[in-house]
Protein backbone atom coordinates (compact mmCIF):
# COMPACT_ATOMS: atom_id res chain seq x y z
CA UNK A 1 0.00 0.00 0.00
CA UNK A 2 0.97 3.60 -0.59
CA UNK A 3 0.31 6.33 1.94
CA UNK A 4 0.37 10.07 1.46
CA UNK A 5 0.49 12.16 4.62
CA UNK A 6 -0.03 15.92 4.43
CA UNK A 7 0.96 18.56 6.94
CA UNK A 8 1.17 22.32 7.19
CA UNK A 9 -2.42 23.48 6.90
CA UNK A 10 -4.00 25.97 9.24
CA UNK A 11 -5.46 29.42 9.67
CA UNK A 12 -3.71 32.39 8.08
CA UNK A 13 -4.64 36.01 7.48
CA UNK A 14 -5.16 37.34 3.97
CA UNK A 15 -1.80 38.14 2.43
CA UNK A 16 -0.07 35.55 4.55
CA UNK A 17 1.84 32.42 3.62
CA UNK A 18 1.66 28.70 4.29
CA UNK A 19 3.78 25.77 3.21
CA UNK A 20 2.16 22.38 2.80
CA UNK A 21 4.13 19.16 2.79
CA UNK A 22 3.19 15.67 1.67
CA UNK A 23 5.28 12.58 2.29
CA UNK A 24 4.73 9.43 0.27
CA UNK A 25 5.58 6.10 1.86
CA UNK A 26 4.86 2.42 1.57
CA UNK A 27 5.38 -0.04 -1.25
CA UNK A 28 6.43 2.40 -3.97
CA UNK A 29 8.19 1.16 -7.09
CA UNK A 30 7.78 4.29 -9.21
CA UNK A 31 6.64 7.69 -7.94
CA UNK A 32 5.68 9.74 -10.99
CA UNK A 33 3.61 12.92 -11.06
CA UNK A 34 2.77 14.49 -7.72
CA UNK A 35 0.49 17.38 -7.05
CA UNK A 36 -2.05 19.24 -5.01
CA UNK A 37 -5.79 19.57 -5.42
CA UNK A 38 -8.26 21.53 -3.33
CA UNK A 39 -11.93 21.20 -2.56
CA UNK A 40 -14.56 23.47 -1.08
CA UNK A 41 -18.00 22.39 0.17
CA UNK A 42 -20.34 21.56 -2.68
CA UNK A 43 -17.63 21.57 -5.31
CA UNK A 44 -15.41 18.94 -6.84
CA UNK A 45 -11.67 18.75 -6.39
CA UNK A 46 -9.80 21.37 -8.37
CA UNK A 47 -6.25 21.01 -9.58
CA UNK A 48 -3.89 23.49 -7.95
CA UNK A 49 -0.47 22.38 -9.17
CA UNK A 50 1.44 19.35 -10.38
CA UNK A 51 5.10 18.46 -10.75
CA UNK A 52 6.86 15.72 -12.68
CA UNK A 53 9.87 13.77 -11.39
CA UNK A 54 12.18 16.06 -13.38
CA UNK A 55 10.57 19.20 -12.01
CA UNK A 56 8.22 20.30 -14.77
CA UNK A 57 5.38 22.19 -13.13
CA UNK A 58 1.83 23.13 -13.98
CA UNK A 59 -0.44 25.57 -12.13
CA UNK A 60 -4.08 26.56 -12.28
CA UNK A 61 -4.35 30.16 -13.47
CA UNK A 62 -5.80 31.42 -10.19
CA UNK A 63 -2.64 30.60 -8.23
CA UNK A 64 0.08 31.44 -10.77
CA UNK A 65 2.63 33.83 -9.32
CA UNK A 66 1.54 33.12 -5.75
CA UNK A 67 2.13 29.38 -5.38
CA UNK A 68 5.21 27.24 -5.94
CA UNK A 69 5.23 23.46 -6.06
CA UNK A 70 8.46 21.56 -5.49
CA UNK A 71 9.57 18.05 -4.62
CA UNK A 72 12.40 16.18 -2.98
CA UNK A 73 12.77 12.92 -4.89
CA UNK A 74 15.20 11.50 -2.35
CA UNK A 75 12.59 11.87 0.39
CA UNK A 76 9.46 11.27 -1.71
CA UNK A 77 8.06 14.59 -0.52
CA UNK A 78 6.14 17.26 -2.41
CA UNK A 79 5.71 20.80 -1.14
CA UNK A 80 3.30 23.63 -1.87
CA UNK A 81 4.49 27.10 -0.90
CA UNK A 82 1.55 29.47 -0.90
CA UNK A 83 2.06 33.23 -0.66
CA UNK A 84 -0.28 36.23 -0.83
CA UNK A 85 -3.11 34.01 0.26
CA UNK A 86 -6.68 35.11 -0.41
CA UNK A 87 -9.95 34.12 1.28
CA UNK A 88 -10.88 32.27 -1.90
CA UNK A 89 -7.91 29.96 -1.34
CA UNK A 90 -9.75 28.52 1.65
CA UNK A 91 -10.28 24.81 1.03
CA UNK A 92 -9.23 21.33 1.99
CA UNK A 93 -5.98 20.63 0.16
CA UNK A 94 -5.28 17.09 -1.00
CA UNK A 95 -1.96 15.64 -1.99
CA UNK A 96 -1.93 13.41 -5.07
CA UNK A 97 0.59 11.00 -6.55
CA UNK A 98 0.65 8.72 -9.56
CA UNK A 99 2.40 5.57 -8.40
CA UNK A 100 3.37 2.10 -9.55
CA UNK A 101 3.35 -0.02 -6.38
CA UNK A 102 5.97 -2.66 -5.76
CA UNK A 103 4.91 -5.79 -7.62
CA UNK A 104 2.49 -3.86 -9.78
CA UNK A 105 2.55 -3.05 -13.46
CA UNK A 106 0.07 -0.18 -13.71
CA UNK A 107 -0.08 3.32 -12.36
CA UNK A 108 -2.54 3.92 -9.53
CA UNK A 109 -3.74 7.20 -8.08
CA UNK A 110 -2.91 7.80 -4.43
CA UNK A 111 -4.49 10.52 -2.31
CA UNK A 112 -3.77 12.01 1.07
CA UNK A 113 -6.38 12.56 3.73
CA UNK A 114 -6.53 16.30 3.18
CA UNK A 115 -5.45 19.31 5.22
CA UNK A 116 -7.59 22.37 5.89
CA UNK A 117 -6.34 25.78 4.80
CA UNK A 118 -8.40 28.72 6.02
CA UNK A 119 -7.62 32.27 4.94
CA UNK A 120 -9.49 34.72 7.12
CA UNK A 121 -8.96 37.84 9.20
Amino acid sequence: QVQLVESGGGLVQPGGSLKLSCAASGSIFILDHMGWYRQTPGKGRQLVATITPVGTTNYVDSVKGRVTISRDNAKNVVYLQMNSLKPEDTAVYYCYAKVIPVGGSRYVDAWGQGTQVTVSS
